[in-house]
């Protein structure tokens, strides 16, 4: 029988894990597996055997310790299970009693993961219009498996049925050539799709933009729009129009190889200078040149107060107005014993620990407080009887609070994120799925439903407007409508509504937001990627790198290094989402994410707390388009790793924004006033 054991596995028969453990160390041997190497598609599960022997080749039972990567694969009961592409081991070793000596006898084996075969392949056009001789549309094609998921980035090889009247390129772009019929295919894997289309000549014989700008800052999203008319005047809408741009630098800038973007007819810039956008239909075209000025939003930034925690690191943390009136922030924490610890921050320049709330837990990964402030929530990994949960604290008297109760049953493999609406709360499980409790009643939380989406893992749960979108690693944003209704789903009945892939395969977190100006909705999702491994800057990893500085040993101290980024995803359609921007720092990974008032507030680990412009209409990466506000990197010489910015959190509350560091707690800083030329 294989059960899980926090970040490894037990596999234990017949033979307990107390007297009989030494003696079955000391007298195995070797240790084999049947298969001896496994191949698994994501999802397909298959059955390992691993045998005991003495050094006279005899069979004996022992408790054996099997570690995985549980991102990659699941074990269960004898079953591994294949999550994630790609090639791993699974590492089986004899358990080792307190009083046994030497290195246990292991085993390695081969895990190789692959995908399930793709069943079906969708092909649309990117842009609406007809195919005209001398036109080009081009192509969008996904690719599904039997169980609906969608293959990320799949191979597709395109054709067409007539290359003297259309051809089509690697990329899914269609040129017409000629007049007639033809269909275009595209095949990934065996499964495939057409369109077809009648080509006509092309009846247009002018074609000018209209309403062009003259002046626009760069991160601006320019939408053109062209006017295409016959020979009589008369407009023609279904014209497809093809869009390029150039670049001039002004004098004494040496500007990037792509100073700019365009796409479908939008355009935005990412560094000042003069741009020409050029739209063509045949052998018609039309041009128009227009300066791009500096975005110009940085501010300076204030450090306002600092809540200092040395001795441990510093996990999640909310900021909520009290019943009593005042401001409070709750963290949570690592080797910490399980605590987490309220502070008073009305003022945000004196940060005063109020109280602390101490749990059977090894970490207490995340806290946040539900949207009345009536109670708050506290996530259990490593307790001691492996009875995790979610922990549920009465907020009524704020600087104070106590448990009301701890939430079990189904929860027990480690609860790493929860979201507590006013009556809900959506509580992860193992990272296999999330729970969703009633919790009117605070000291009486009750069960509801839950969801499990197919062979994913999940990491982050937010619910917006009855929309739950989860960040679930490989499997990228899962939606599930959860009271919307719209599906058909409701709080006891999710319903799925779509996944959604991001091209690094680490959907980590993940923040809806509602953008007023624009009427857009988009989806902030955030990678976290624990290494720079294959990159020029490869960095340190390793558990001697994740404690304090040791004098004594000389180990220790040394910062971490991760990589990854923000995806900003357009779901205004959840059905049809679509992936518009990014912010990327190249060096350093994302964390947590919140997005207010057309501000992104990014925790980038050791890139420090970052405050981006989001205002407008996203595209491109909003880095390099002058978005950044204000970065402030969290150096403490008193830190847990001093002098080592790792930023978890950021939130804004009441003029100030409050982070948490998990090398030097709890931080309060504030924007300064933009200071205006005087005309």
């Amino acid at each position: 029988m294989i059960r899980r054991l926090h970040h490894s596995f037990l596999c234990s028969v017949i033979l307990g894990m107390a007297a009989s453990t030494s003696v079955a160390a000391q007298s195995a041997a070797r240790l084999r597996a049947e298969p001896a190497q496994l191949e698994l598609r994501v999802g397909e599960s298959k059955s390992v055997t691993i045998t005991a022997f003495d050094a006279a080749g005899n069979v004996i039972e022992v408790p054996l310790r099997i570690a995985g990567p549980r991102r990659a694969v699941r074990i269960d009961d004898g079953e591994v299970t294949g999550l994630e592409v790609g090639e791993f081991e699974i590492v089986a070793s004899v358990a080792m009693g307190p009083t046994d000596r030497g290195e246990p006898v292991t085993l390695t084996i081969p895990v190789t993961v692959g995908w399930p075969a793709i069943s079906r392949v969708d092909v649309r056009a990117a842009t609406p219009g007809t195919l005209y001789t001398g036109t080009t549309i081009g192509h969008v094609a996904h690719a599904f498996h039997d169980d609906g998921t969608r293959r990320p980035d799949p191979t597709f090889r395109w054709s067409s049925s007539n290359p003297a009247v259309a051809q089509v390129d690697a990329f899914g772009h269609v040129t017409a050539v000629g007049a007639g019929s033809v269909t275009v295919t595209a095949d990934a894997d065996g499964a495939r799709a057409s369109v077809s289309y009648e080509v006509a000549r092309l009846p247009a014989a002018r074609l000018e933009l209209h309403d062009p700008p003259e002046q626009v800052r760069t991160g601006d999203v320019v939408d053109f729009r062209v006017n295409v008319t016959n020979a009589p005047g008369q407009r023609l809408s279904d014209v497809p129009v093809t869009w390029s741009h150039t670049y001039t630098a002004p004098e004494g800038i040496m500007a990037p190889p792509a100073p700019g973007q365009m796409r479908d007819g939008k355009f935005v810039a990412d560094v000042p200078g003069v741009y020409t956008v050029i739209a063509s239909a045949g052998a018609l075209s039309t041009r128009h040149s227009f300066e791009v000025k500096p975005r110009d939003v940085v501010q300076g930034l204030e450090i306002v107060g600092h809540g200092r925690q040395s001795t441990m690191r510093t996990t999640d943390f909310w900021v909520f107005e009290g019943a009593d009136g005042r401001d409070y922030a709750i963290t949570g924490s690592k080797v910490a014993d399980g605590h987490a610890f309220v502070f008073d921050v009305s003022d945000p320049s004196s940060i005063v620990k109020t109280d602390s709330v101490q749990v059977d837990a090894r970490a207490v990964n995340d806290v946040k407080v539900s949207p009345d402030g009536r109670y708050a929530t506290m996530t259990r990994e490593g307790a001691s009887n492996r009875r995790n949960g979610v922990v549920i604290l009465d907020l009524a008297n704020p600087a104070h609070p106590v448990i009301a109760s701890s939430y079990e049953e189904g929860l027990t493999g480690g609860v790493h994120n929860a979201f507590p609406t006013n009556d809900y709360i959506f509580a992860l499980s193992d990272g296999d799925k999330y729970v969703i409790l009633d919790v009117r009643d605070i000291y009486n939380p009750t069960y509801v439903s839950e969801y499990n989406h197919p062979d994913s893992r999940v990491h982050d749960v937010w619910v917006h407007n009855g929309i739950a979108y989860s960040a679930e690693w490989g499997t990228g944003v899962v939606a599930v409508d959860v009271g919307n209704g719209r599906w058909g789903g409701s709080i006891d009945n999710p319903v799925f509504i779509m996944s959604y892939p991001v091209p690094t395969g680490r959907t980590h977190a993940v923040f809806p937001y509602e953008q007023e100006d624009t009427g857009k909705f988009y989806l902030f999702v955030g990678d976290e990627i624990m290494n720079r491994s294959g990159l020029a800057l490869q960095g340190t990893s390793g558990p001697e790198y994740t404690v304090p500085y040791d004098p004594a040993t000389g180990l220790g101290g040394v910062p971490l290094y991760t990589q990854g980024y923000i995806q900003v995803i357009d779901f205004t359609d959840p059905e049809h989402p679509e992936m518009v921007a990014r912010y990327e720092v190249s060096e350093y990974g994302t964390h947590n994410i919140w997005v207010e008032d057309d501000v992104l507030y990014q925790a980038y680990y050791e890139g420090g707390l970052r405050m981006v412009d989001v205002s407008g209409e996203l595209m491109g990466n909003l880095y390099t388009q002058g978005r950044e506000i204000a970065a402030f990197k969290s150096a403490d010489p008193a830190g847990y790793v001093a002098n080592s910015p790792m930023v978890w959190s950021a939130m804004p509350f009441k003029g100030h924004v409050f982070f948490s560091d998990t090398n030097s707690g709890l931080w309060a800083v504030k924007l300064e006033p933009k200071e205006r030329p005087v005309s």
